[in-house]
């Protein structure tokens, strides 16, 4: 199943000119998923507990969660459910929206982690998660509001990978940050909207004279252009 979301995703990624393959493109992908990678490696070796730096609504401490929160979490599995589409997400974000993809990250990753600050129930709220979220909905939304051909492709390949967490959004599992997820599909959805003519848009068609529209008046009338020596026969 993971080989069949990997391959899915790179065939969406051939050589035309915006779409041009980047040795960086991999780059913040694999770097951030190294990173939650050793940060738990450091919590189970040393024997630490970081769950006390995620995000605690609504209390000055609980702040740097805001910050911290998305480098966190529980457990092995709870890591691994979220390195595979942070890493698939995270370079088609960077592949198909380099334009804007730091800025939807940094602004997505603050604002995710402040609005769960904000809305969510008093526990502590850890996990990359919320990003997750975001660049989902972002990479959704941007393709149906740019319309062009290869990114509404990749919103439905999105949508096929991961339509599924769509549920999570709401409160139906105990234990889950599901005031993360919401925080993260709404940022996503707000960044879409505000850098929607960023990047790659449907460019409108563009119209221009042939021959024959030349036949035609500015009224749509049919008034072909006189020759010259039909010119001349008249001013005899």
């Amino acid at each position: 199943m993971i080989l069949e979301r990997i391959l899915l995703f790179l065939m969406l990624m051939k050589d035309e000119q915006h779409f041009k393959q980047q040795q960086s493109i991999f780059l913040i992908p694999t770097l951030f998923v190294i990173i939650i990678w050793f940060v738990y490696w450091i919590e189970i070796n040393f024997d630490f507990n970081f769950n006390k730096y995620g995000v605690y609504p609504r209390t000055l401490e609980g702040l740097k969660g805001v910050f911290l929160t998305h480098f966190i979490h529980s457990n092995t599995n709870h890591l691994f459910n979220n390195s595979i589409p942070l890493f698939v997400l995270l370079s088609s974000l960077f592949y198909f929206y380099k334009d804007v993809a730091y800025k939807v990250l940094l602004y997505g990753a603050f604002f995710t982690g402040l609005l769960t600050w904000t809305i969510a129930r008093e526990s502590y709220h850890i996990g990359a998660s919320g990003i997750v979220y975001l660049l989902f909905s972002f990479v959704f939304f941007s393709g149906l509001i740019k319309k062009h051909f290869r990114l509404v492709a990749l919103s439905l390949a999105i949508i096929f990978l991961y339509g599924s967490m769509i549920w999570y959004v709401m409160p139906i599992k105990e234990g889950m940050s599901w005031e993360g997820h919401l925080s993260g599909f709404l940022v996503g959805l707000i960044l879409a909207v505000i850098h929607r003519k960023r990047g790659v848009i449907r460019e409108e068609h563009q119209f221009s004279k042939t021959e024959f529209d030349l036949l035609f008046d500015e009224d749509g009338n049919f008034n072909p252009p006189q020759k010259e020596d039909e010119l001349i026969d008249e001013q005899e």
